[in-house]
């Protein structure tokens, strides 16, 4: 079943395939590009049949940075190489560049910026690094605010920190939990999960406060009521 419609899925996207570049204008061709030091690909750039093939590297140079006097062009057709596009003063029509093919760029310069990965590899771009003496003399940066607040406060903790007296004080107590009975049937959010409450209380290995615990009717839980290999209440997986 998977393959069919993956089928029908290819045939959907694929179906107007022979008349995707019906719509050019006539002596004008649409052609990827591939380059011999880049991993991308140019998709679909579109080139008059009436321009030299210096025009044509003049343009990929824009793409690329790849120096015109420096470009092979290697015509392609569904892998397979078709032609060299060697000569610059010959129109590109001379050569019988159709739409779908690929022009791929061979970079001759043994420094082109391109090479090794230098357009591309953001690994090779060294990084801007600061040690503490000098970030300790910047203004306005989170390390001088929670400075700032220690010298006010030295009981101060950052809003963040889960040990923040506030936080500990909001701790939900059995009033959390009123009007809530074992056997109760309930709804869950967000999802419109509907169970039945097998378990309320506190709960051992989880933060403090109380808590619900809901066998589902579905299977759209997170447990099957075991915390921390202690089973709490009965459900499904």
């Amino acid at each position: 079943k998977m393959n069919r419609d993956l089928m029908a899925l290819k045939d959907y996207v694929t179906a107007s395939d022979a008349s995707c570049y019906a719509h050019l204008p006539k002596g004008v061709v649409s052609v990827t590009i591939s380059h011999s030091n880049l991993k991308m690909r140019m998709i679909e750039l579109k080139f008059d049949l009436h321009q030299t093939i210096g025009s044509v590297k003049e343009k990929i140079y824009k793409h690329c940075g790849s120096d015109p006097s420096h470009q092979k062009l290697v015509l392609k057709s569904n892998g397979s190489t078709i032609n060299y596009l060697s000569e610059n003063e010959r129109m590109l029509g001379y050569y019988n560049v159709e739409s779908g093919m690929e022009i791929m760029v061979v970079d001759t310069d043994p420094f082109s910026l391109s090479k090794g990965g230098g357009l591309e590899d953001v690994s090779l771009v060294k990084k801007y690094e600061m040690n503490d003496e000098d970030y300790d003399k910047r203004k306005g940066t989170l390390r001088s605010w929670m400075k700032a607040n220690k010298e006010k406060d030295p009981n101060w903790t950052p809003p963040w920190n889960k040990t923040n007296k506030e936080e500990n004080e909001a701790v939900p107590g059995p009033e959390s939990t009123v009007g809530f009975n074992i056997g109760d049937r309930c709804e869950v959010m967000p999802g419109g999960r509907r169970g039945t409450v097998m378990f309320v209380g506190e709960v051992k290995g989880l933060k403090p406060g109380h808590w619900i615990g809901v066998k589902f009717d579905e299977p759209v839980g997170r447990g099957n009521g075991t915390i921390n290999g202690e089973k709490v209440f009965e459900a499904n997986e």
